[in-house]
């Protein structure tokens, strides 16, 4: 059990984890207060689907409630690019009653058993964040949504010096519920589940390179970030493969395979300024975890893509 973080560690805790944030509102701020059994100890973490698409429609009715459910129905909406749009902070009501029996096994991290029954408040005990999908089985989770909510998760859990156990979905909570449910990627691909996404925050929660910090210390000089020249870039992702050798053609290639090897995409000794094969094939990786397929995660760098993957690693994209 832990007192919850204050809204700024809660923020940061997301953002060091390399996740684009916005701010909505006054969500500090915004929550249910005292109803219920308050707010705290906190346990764990809490993953839902909206049944809704659209970001600004989502984010308003998780900010906002409805008639039957006010709001905030979570702390933070998790859009399909991978973005977290912070709603409310303290009681929301997005977990419900659930199995005290799960809680338990939350709070020892272990395995959680089926959950049979509802007789004990989640919406004291756990932050939510809620995942825009449609909920039906078919609405594809894009591959940046995906791992935006594991290192959401992650970094939480980081914060609080929890494991990945203290990660779960609505579905293992509440009897009935269904959330997170469908496929990653496209329609037909692997079903996502809550093992999968807490294999993936075990892995980032092991990874022996901490996050940056949100800022550097007050007597440090902030780096000037890396600019990568998308028109040089898509150049070399063309040309080097077909070169002999490792021809290193464009520096700034350096930084990109730095990125996608932090993503998990690109092994280290591949890490070498040279945009072959193995460097091309990666990126066409990173593009499909954006929700490209086809023509367009053909490993050669577009706009979009390398901008999220600029966000995510700090350094910047010139035209």
């Amino acid at each position: 059990m832990a007192k919850p973080l204050s809204a700024t560690a809660f923020r940061d805790a997301i953002r060091g984890e390399g996740v684009r944030v916005v701010e909505v509102g006054s969500w500090r701020t915004h929550n249910r207060g005292n109803r219920g059994s308050g707010w705290g100890p906190l346990n764990g973490i809490m993953i839902h689907h909206t049944v809704t698409e659209g970001t600004e429609h989502s984010v308003a009715l998780c900010r906002d409630g409805h008639s039957e459910l006010p709001g905030p129905l979570c702390h933070g909406v998790i859009d399909k690019a991978g973005t977290v749009h912070l709603v409310g902070y303290g009681r929301a009501n997005h977990a419900g009653l659930g199995d005290d029996d799960v809680l338990a096994a939350v709070i020892a991290e272990r395995p959680a058993p089926a959950d049979n029954e509802a007789n004990v408040d989640g919406n004291s005990r756990f932050y939510g964040f809620e995942c825009i999908n449609l909920g039906d089985g078919d609405d594809p989770w894009p591959e940046v949504q995906v791992e935006a909510i594991a290192r959401t998760a992650a970094g939480i859990c980081r914060a609080h010096g929890w494991g990945a156990e203290s990660v779960i979905g609505h579905l293992e909570w509440q009897p009935g519920k269904v959330d997170p449910r469908g496929p990653i990627g496209k329609k037909g691909g692997p079903a996502l589940t809550m093992d999968k996404i807490r294999a993936r925050v075990a892995q980032l929660l092991d990874d022996d390179t901490a996050p940056a910090p949100s800022k550097p210390a007050p007597s440090t000089p902030k780096p000037a970030p890396k600019v990568v020249d998308l028109s040089q870039l898509i150049e070399a992702a063309r040309r080097d493969p077909a070169k002999s050798g490792t021809p290193v053609s464009y520096a700034g290639v350096r930084v990109v395979e730095d990125a996608l090897a932090a993503e998990g995409l690109l092994e280290r000794k591949y890490v070498d300024g040279h945009y072959g094969t193995t460097t091309r094939g990666a990126y066409g990786r990173w593009q499909r975890r954006c929700g490209y397929s086809g023509a367009a995660a053909d490993g050669i760098p577009g706009r979009a893509s390398l901008d999220l993957l600029a966000r995510r690693h700090g350094f910047k994209v010139a035209a």
